[in-house]
């Protein structure tokens, strides 16, 4: 049985970290939901733009593999880049696609939780003042249409970092979406919050970059396994970027990252070939 988790938000949730400035995470535990079949995951997890990158979602399931021995886990990738919580509303295309792709995954999974990453795009207009009604429509709506009255939701916050960039005019009020964030998650019930405290951004300001969303992982898990909200760093979190490294990958594991490498013309047909041979010699 697979453990799936529905990722849903704008682009930090998405991923927008720079694959390239961290170890490779291909685990054949961790799947992930395209095109309605489950697929060993590679990153980015998301297709929600050509230059989607890491999010969060895959040190996470490393780490609930880790927890979890012999399970496998799924992600159902939902996530969408720039969206505000009006875009997420119960009647709208984001939140109806997120319901199907869940109960299409429902259907070979257990569906164990709800990771929700969303708010730069309501950091301005004082759009903060609405967000806890809105917020809860969409949590309860997804509780109901996914027959899951008791889901975990696991919340992430906005970095610190917002307001310092380039575009942070529009991110202004990043603190006060942080505030309802927390202040939903304390009062509803199976809410909990992570924070960003600490994270660094990419140049552009916005997006969490590739470390630290591998740490971000690691605090989502950790408000989901201990069933309480991360306020400060998680002990061991700056070693998270070496999360799967001394894990001795699979067979399969291996093919994977050599398929992918040879796909994306990375490496020739005679090097793919001679790799193939070492594989399976």
């Amino acid at each position: 049985m697979i453990h799936s988790f529905l990722l849903v938000g704008q682009s930090n949730m998405a991923g927008r970290g720079f694959i390239k400035e961290v170890p490779i995470i291909c685990n054949e535990r961790i799947r992930v939901l395209r095109n309605g079949r489950w697929q060993i995951m590679m990153e980015p997890i998301h297709y929600d733009r050509p230059y989607a990158g890491v999010g969060p979602a895959a040190s996470f399931a490393v780490a609930w593999c880790n927890k979890n021995e012999n399970k496998e886990i799924g992600l159902i990738p939902c996530a969408d880049g720039g969206t505000s919580l009006d875009d997420w509303s119960v009647d709208g295309p984001l939140f109806k696609h997120a319901v199907l792709q869940a109960k299409l995954a429902k259907q070979s999974s257990k569906l164990d939780g709800i990771l929700w990453h969303q708010g730069e795009s309501d950091s301005i207009s004082e759009k903060y003042r609405d967000y806890n009604e809105k917020f809860s429509k969409i949590v309860d709506a997804f509780r109901k249409e996914l027959d899951e009255p008791e889901i975990p939701i696991i919340i992430g916050g906005m970095g610190d970092y917002l307001a310092n960039g380039f575009l942070g005019a529009y991110f202004q009020q990043y603190i006060e979406i942080n505030g309802e964030l927390l202040r939903f998650a304390e009062n509803n019930n199976n809410c909990y919050f992570a924070t960003a405290l600490g994270l660094a951004p990419n140049p552009d300001g916005i997006h969490i970059n590739a470390v630290s969303q591998r740490i971000f992982g690691l605090r989502y898990f950790e408000a989901y396994d201990k069933h309480q909200h991360i306020l400060e760093p998680v002990e061991g979190e700056e070693d998270a970027i070496n999360i799967d490294i001394e894990r001795t990958p699979t067979k399969t594991e291996i093919m994977a990252i050599l398929e992918n490498k040879f796909a994306g013309g990375n490496i020739s047909l005679e090097e793919y070939q001679f790799q193939v041979s070492e594989i399976n010699s």
